[in-house]
């Protein structure tokens, strides 16, 4: 059963594309009609490929690996941030910094010197500061929380990008492009979708659109990470089972080489026995 159903789509509005004028020629296979000037996308397209990118994305969750979501517009960052937080995957919403992942290790120190701001603040330090400094740190502490925050657990490149509206987020689209990260993205008539990897033609402006995605694939990734709790779950038991296999096997060569080894031993004092030279049993009498 698909995600998202044609009527859904159609209600929220996802089908108006923009200005005739305004179009990229290459999203024509994804434009159905024109109507009074606007370009209509064809939402029979726009669910298969919300499947194809859902698939796709849960693969991706159950193995492990993070999917950064970046949407900085208006009418999309406040639902990014609700529902991708639920599911505990990074996000960007505020603003695209300058080499995110093309200066990864720069990032990560940024990211990093909130950790030494919150430590300096329990272990003492900030007594011993003046009160202006103590003021000019904290304010860089909160400009760091409000552009990083959403990623302090990214720890590495994530293995996919989601993208509302490819045009505003361009920035984001040529570094993934650079690194040879997949992008998924919702992708509007005034849009080129080549630039990305999975295309989901659909409205980029509104908002009840772009809840009806990101919600469908949230849910396909919280389905990838419960398989993986699942897989792993039933890896543990079997791992006891090998180790306690593992450890009857050790013991029963053990075993055998003990016997092995007394017996061989048995063996040697026979033939120590009988290559010993026979009393004399007259001589011994004399002797004594």
């Amino acid at each position: 059963m698909s995600k998202v159903s044609f009527q859904e789509l159609l209600d929220a509005g996802a089908h108006f594309g923009h200005l005739k004028r305004k179009w990229n020629p290459r999203m024509a296979p994804y434009i159905f009609m024109e109507r009074n000037g606007i370009h209509i996308i064809d939402l029979h397209k726009t669910v298969v490929k919300i499947d194809e990118a859902a698939a796709a994305m849960k693969q991706i969750a159950k193995s492990g690996r993070k999917i950064l979501f970046v949407a900085t517009k208006k009418q999309a960052k406040d639902i990014v941030a609700e529902r991708v937080s639920k599911i505990n995957m990074p996000y960007v919403t505020e603003r695209w910094s300058g080499g995110m992942l093309t200066n990864f290790p720069t990032i990560r120190k940024a990211v990093k010197k909130m950790s030494t701001i919150d430590k300096m603040e329990t272990d003492g330090t900030f007594d011993h500061l003046s009160k202006r400094e103590k003021l000019q740190i904290m304010r860089q502490r909160t400009k760091l929380e409000k552009n990083l925050g959403s990623i302090v657990d990214l720890t590495r490149l994530p293995a996919a990008l989601f993208i509302v509206d490819i045009q505003k987020e361009k920035i984001a689209v040529a570094e993934a492009k650079r690194l040879q990260i997949p992008v998924f993205a919702m992708v509007d008539t005034n849009s080129d979708p080549n630039q990305v990897d999975y295309v989901i033609p659909c409205n980029d402006d509104a908002a009840k659109a772009i809840y009806l995605v990101i919600d469908a694939l949230s849910k396909s990734i919280e389905e990838g990470l419960s398989e993986r709790k699942v897989d792993k779950d039933k890896e543990v038991p079997q791992d006891k089972d090998k180790k306690e296999k593992d450890t009857k096997r050790e013991t029963r060569t053990t075993a055998k080489k003990s016997v092995a080894k007394k017996s061989t031993n048995d063996e040697e004092t026979e033939v120590e026995l009988e290559d010993a030279p026979e009393l004399d049993v007259e001589e011994t009498e004399i002797a004594e």
